[in-house]
């Protein structure tokens, strides 16, 4: 049972994802605060002498006002339009301006400039400095200029303030649908390297099965001409068309377990050519040391036959393995490979000294290059186990087990 989310975590995304409802809770916190304190506000004899007393219509309009903040995130312009005519009739009015009604003009030019493109925002913040100067200037108490550049400075940062917050958002979202689309794009070549890979075993499993039947078509005419002649020998030949068509028959059911695509060009007129195996490693170990990467072979056990799939899915291991440290490892690099035949198992090690790790081959075996999907494929395709990942003491290593049974 997962552990349900802390009461504050909850509250904080249902409000996330409902900005209205936020906007309506700061226009009644606002409203809260604000009206008590202007109805109970009372001006001394100078103030008197040029603003009204705070009554019931100064506070409708400031009321007004505020609760326009609601819609600042759908209508930001019309809201500062809005405010900025309820500072013009409290002015004629003859009301002082309040906290209240000053609060909610900078909130409509922090959404005009934090919700609306660059153009639009720049028209409002521009009225708001007219409106501004128009207004600080109609009431009846003088201002300097210090007090003046002061409250302007207040106003260009509070629309500044909300530009940058626009544009981090903006960026934040490209940043995010950049990271969705390379996600989508690695997915997408992923699913293409697994169906090439899977294709490119298909067709080699085809062949193995293509090899065997060719075979077993050749022991079948020999059994048949010396059938009379050599009984013996024509059992033989039976018993051996036997075993090759049972093979033959469980490789073939691995190829339904995977994608079959139209043969390559390249692969057309090589059915009857049999596929790599553990006998090839050590010609294939050779032709690495060529390319100048020191390689060391060992095989430990005792030898067990295995089956035409397991034997050039462990071929193909050795090889993509060594590639790899071929293209990652560095000029100076030694790998070793070790085959051994354990249990009801064999254990299939390669290793190298190089900078494969550090040259970014991934540490869990889930990397999207097409070798290691190649690997991943192979080893599960006959139910073994694979680690890829940076060697102890430096280096990369790549350790399989495939079952004698598969």
């Amino acid at each position: 049972m997962g552990v349900p989310p802390a009461f504050p975590d909850s509250l904080r995304t249902w409000l996330r994802d409902r900005p209205t409802m936020r906007d309506g809770i700061l226009t009644v916190a606002l409203l809260a605060i604000g009206l008590p304190q202007l109805l109970v506000q009372r001006f001394d004899s100078e103030m008197a002498q040029h603003y009204h007393q705070p009554d019931a219509l100064n506070a409708a309009v400031v009321a007004v006002m505020v609760t326009a903040l609601v819609l600042r995130r759908k209508a930001p312009l019309s809201v500062l339009a809005g405010t900025i005519a309820g500072e013009a009739a409290l002015s004629a009015l003859g009301y002082a301006p309040s906290p209240a009604d000053v609060i909610a003009f900078l909130i409509a030019v922090y959404s005009v400039a934090a919700h609306r493109p660059l153009a639009r925002s720049a028209i409002g913040g521009i009225a708001a400095v007219i409106a501004f100067t128009a207004l600080i200037f109609s009431y009846p108490v003088e201002i300097n200029l210090v007090e003046y550049v002061t409250n302007m400075a207040l106003l260009i940062g509070v629309w500044w303030l909300g530009r940058g917050l626009r544009l981090r958002r903006a960026y934040l979202a490209e940043l995010e649908d950049r990271a969705q689309r390379l996600e989508r794009v690695r997915e997408g070549d992923a699913r293409t390297a697994r169906v090439e890979e899977r294709a490119r075993i298909a067709r080699e499993l085809h062949d193995v099965v293509a090899h065997h039947v060719s075979v077993m078509t050749v022991q079948a005419g020999a059994a048949r001409r010396i059938l009379d002649r050599d009984p013996d020998s024509a059992r033989e030949a039976m018993s051996t068309i036997e075993g090759l068509g049972r093979t033959a028959l469980s490789e073939m059911r691995r190829i339904v377990g995977v994608l079959r695509t139209e043969r390559d060009p390249e692969h057309t007129g090589r059915e009857l050519a049999p596929q790599p195996g553990l006998h090839d490693v050590g010609g294939l170990i050779d032709r690495v040391r060529e390319t100048g990467l020191m390689v060391q072979l060992w095989i430990e056990g005792e030898p067990r036959t295995l089956s035409p799939g397991v034997d050039l899915a462990v071929y193909r291991l050795v090889q993509e393995a060594l590639t790899n440290t071929l293209k990652h490892a560095g000029p100076q690099a030694r790998a070793w490979v070790r085959i051994h035949y354990a249990g009801q198992g064999v254990n299939v090690e390669i290793e190298d000294d190089g900078r494969g790790a550090a040259a970014g081959l991934p540490g869990n075996g889930d990397g999207s290059g097409h070798g290691l999907v190649g690997m991943r494929e192979r080893v599960a395709l006959y139910g073994g186990e694979l680690r890829i990942g940076p060697r102890s003491g430096g280096g990369f290593e790549v350790r399989a087990r495939f079952p004698l049974d598969a």
